[in-house]
């Protein structure tokens, strides 16, 4: 990507790294900000984790018998809001705050105040979400997506209930995301460095570019509804309750049309870590550089014209079926183009199966199976068929799961030596990838079957003749917790104990692998001069990626 004059830029002094106190405090350095993301969102993933155990405990037998029915409700409502909210969507974020500067060049972000606000926000909404299982009412019990009339059903009569700690939250979260959306696309748009066109910017930047553009521009639908809705809940308005003449489809439409596209807002830049860690560990440029970066923009453009499809079955006109069923199909289009492109990219290429390029190809693998099923359900008779079943959920958790968690733990492995400047345990990365993806598909899988036998979601007791399903679902489950036990060892381990990491381990052409591992407070000596393409692995004569082995 760059000429050599830039191969020893950014050589940090031991001064100049960042100190584990950074990490504890107020900083508007864009990585210290990323790492404070990224761990503080782990954290709340661990809590999601295990809502989603309680849960899988609880469906092992078909009787309601671990806990009240109530609190069921409450642990699918947290633990779905949680993995969205506080989990995947944040990571991205961090995981963007820590690489876009590095990626196109520049000192930092463009608002570096305006960057350590947006993280603040997080942890005072998230221990707040939480500690909504305090309340003598408990949580709120209305799923996710909060759907009057069910979420206007205040059982404590008290102002500050589940439901309301619930709303007040998400308002806070979305209000992070929209103040880092405006940071991003500043970012992106005018400190790229000299020569670092549009066309020369890595994948993974074109995603983020693409994902915070829906932010931007469908957040505030999500934002203005749950405004509706608390003043519904609490003031006694009528915007939502269909007994005093409100349309709770309305609630739905202004839901959908934020909620469907944050799923690419989450899988763009899982999409963009494939990207970046396919070519570089199959040692071939990235195939269709210009197709796949022009896909990110076409999926962003036709996800804001698919969100009826979550309304099938909610009155929604024939006409309005008819037209959203062929927008959602025509989603396949463009993300069809990137399963292309990284098929070819490691097609004839010398792999090397380490860690990261596990979680990748594995990540590619479930997200083409999710896809094939996304494409079932944007048929309006299928999507009939098992609407509000498991089939859904399956589905469901094979994007958000199988697909762009895997990304992410793939993105953890790629740049924690340049995070870290610590290389971490390759065989303990290894025994993590396959506990998970054996965990994965034996957890999401069978609930397809489910799912098209007519086992609805969001339910506590089940008719016997589903058991057999459900208890290979919540094994799988399970499994899929306790690979998180290996993950946890290896980065605390590594980060304590790990041998030095090189510059460069992977021998990489990304600009973030230009300077030191970490990375300087400044990032670059100097701004760097960008006269290359990226993914040049065009040399079969060049260094191969490296790992140190830990035992």
């Amino acid at each position: 990507m760059t000429n050599n004059s830039i191969e020893d830029m950014g050589r940090a002094s031991e001064s100049e790294k960042p100190n584990w106190r950074d990490y504890l405090g107020f900083s508007k350095d864009h990585k210290v900000i990323g790492v404070q993301y990224m761990v503080t969102t782990f954290i709340f993933f661990l809590f999601g984790g295990l809502l989603a155990m309680i849960i899988r405990g609880e469906l092992v037998t078909p009787e309601s018998s671990l806990v009240n029915r109530s609190l069921y409700n409450g642990l699918f409502t947290l633990h779905g809001t949680v993995m969205i909210f506080l989990w995947i969507i944040p990571f991205m974020a961090g995981l963007a705050n820590y690489l876009v500067p590095l990626m196109i060049g520049a000192r930092d972000m463009a608002f570096p105040l305006l960057n350590a606000i947006a993280f603040w926000i997080i942890p005072p909404a998230g221990i707040l979400l939480l500690s909504s299982f305090l309340l003598p009412g408990g949580p709120a019990q209305a799923g996710w997506w909060s759907y009057p009339p069910i979420s206007l059903q205040n059982l404590s009569d008290k102002l500050v209930n589940g439901q309301f700690i619930w709303i007040l939250s998400v308002i806070l979260l979305g209000i992070s995301s929209i103040l880092g959306g405006i940071n991003f696309i500043t970012t992106i748009v005018w400190m790229r460095a000299p020569g670092m066109t549009f066309f020369r910017m890595p994948i993974f930047v074109w995603t983020v570019l693409s994902a915070q553009m829906l932010q931007l521009f469908c957040l505030p639908s999500l934002t203005g509804a749950l405004i509706l809705l608390f003043f519904d809940l609490s003031f006694g308005t009528n915007f939502f309750k269909s007994s005093q003449n409100g349309d709770p489809i309305i609630y739905q439409h202004l839901f959908w049309f934020y909620s469907h596209p944050a799923v690419y807002v989450m899988a763009l830049p899982a999409f963009g870590i494939f990207s970046e860690i396919l070519p570089a560990f199959s040692r071939n440029p990235l195939f269709g550089y210009r197709s796949v970066a022009i896909a990110s923009f076409g999926i962003a453009i036709v996800s804001t014209f698919v969100w009826v499809h979550h309304m099938f079955t909610s009155a929604t006109p024939d006409w309005m079926r008819i037209l959203f069923m062929l927008s959602s199909m025509l989603v396949a289009i463009p993300t069809g183009v990137k399963v292309f492109a990284w098929t070819a990219t490691v097609w004839n290429g010398r792999l090397h199966l380490l860690t990261p390029m596990l979680f990748a190809l594995g990540g590619v693998v479930m997200f083409i199976f999710g896809g094939v099923t996304g494409v079932m359900l944007s048929s309006v008779p299928f999507d009939i068929h098992v609407n509000n079943t498991y089939f859904v959920v399956g589905h469901f958790h094979y994007v958000v799961h199988n697909t762009i968690t895997m990304a992410i733990f793939a993105a953890i492995y790629f740049w924690f030596p340049k995070i870290t400047g610590k290389m971490y345990a390759e065989g303990w990365g290894k025994v993590h990838f396959l506990l998970t993806f054996i965990g994965a598909n034996l957890t999401f899988f069978p609930m397809h079957a489910l799912g098209l036998q007519g086992m609805l979601r969001r339910v506590s007791s089940y008719d016997p003749r589903y058991q057999g399903w459900n208890v290979i679902v919540s094994v799988g489950a399970f499994l899929l917790g306790m690979a998180t036990l290996p993950f946890i060892a290896n980065m605390i381990g590594s980060l304590l104990l790990g041998s030095k990491a090189s510059d460069n381990p992977w021998h990489a052409t990304g600009l973030e692998w230009k300077t030191s591992s970490p990375p300087p407070k400044e990032n670059f000596d100097e701004i760097p001069v960008v006269n290359e393409p990226p993914y040049h692995y065009n040399d079969r004569s060049e260094p191969t990626p490296e790992a140190v082995i830990q035992e």
